[in-house]
């Protein structure tokens, strides 16, 4: 027998993948969930960028990890890089207009996808889910 934290867990990473299921409807747009994820983190960042490494942090990954999702971004010019100019060892991610653009069209899609998978439950629960999950570290903002 497990425990009942372990078993929520479990579930936890359950609803993790029917929503990233749910979310591949984003593809019309050319973006995956954790790519409409990266353009909204940095469309409401100052200047719009990012250090590298402080995006990988907000959005849960490794270093390694977020270049990975941003190199096909790159290529396709919804993100940039720029340079420090003050230390090159330091790069920033910039969303460009495109991002941006690609960004607002598919957040209509998320809108109606979330809508979908969250119209009938009640405010006050999920306010409850919420918080419990910013305490266990599911905070982005």
């Amino acid at each position: 027998m497990i425990s009942s934290e372990l078993l929520l867990l479990i579930n936890i990473n359950k609803l993790q993948s029917v929503i990233a299921r749910k979310f591949d409807a984003l593809s019309v747009h050319g973006l995956g969930f954790n790519d409409f994820v990266i353009l909204y983190i940095l469309g409401t960042s100052s200047e719009r960028k990012m250090r590298r490494i402080d995006l990988a942090e907000k959005i849960g990954l490794t270093a390694s990890g977020i270049t990975r999702l941003l190199n096909p971004l790159e290529k396709i010019g919804l993100v940039t890089r720029e340079i420090n100019e003050r230390d090159a060892r330091v790069s920033y991610v910039v969303i460009t207009s495109s991002g941006q653009k690609i960004f607002e069209e598919a957040q209509i899609s998320a809108e109606n996808i979330t809508k979908e998978i969250l119209s009938s439950k009640k405010n006050k629960s999920l306010r409850i889910v919420s918080e419990f999950l910013s305490d266990l570290g599911g905070n982005i903002q």
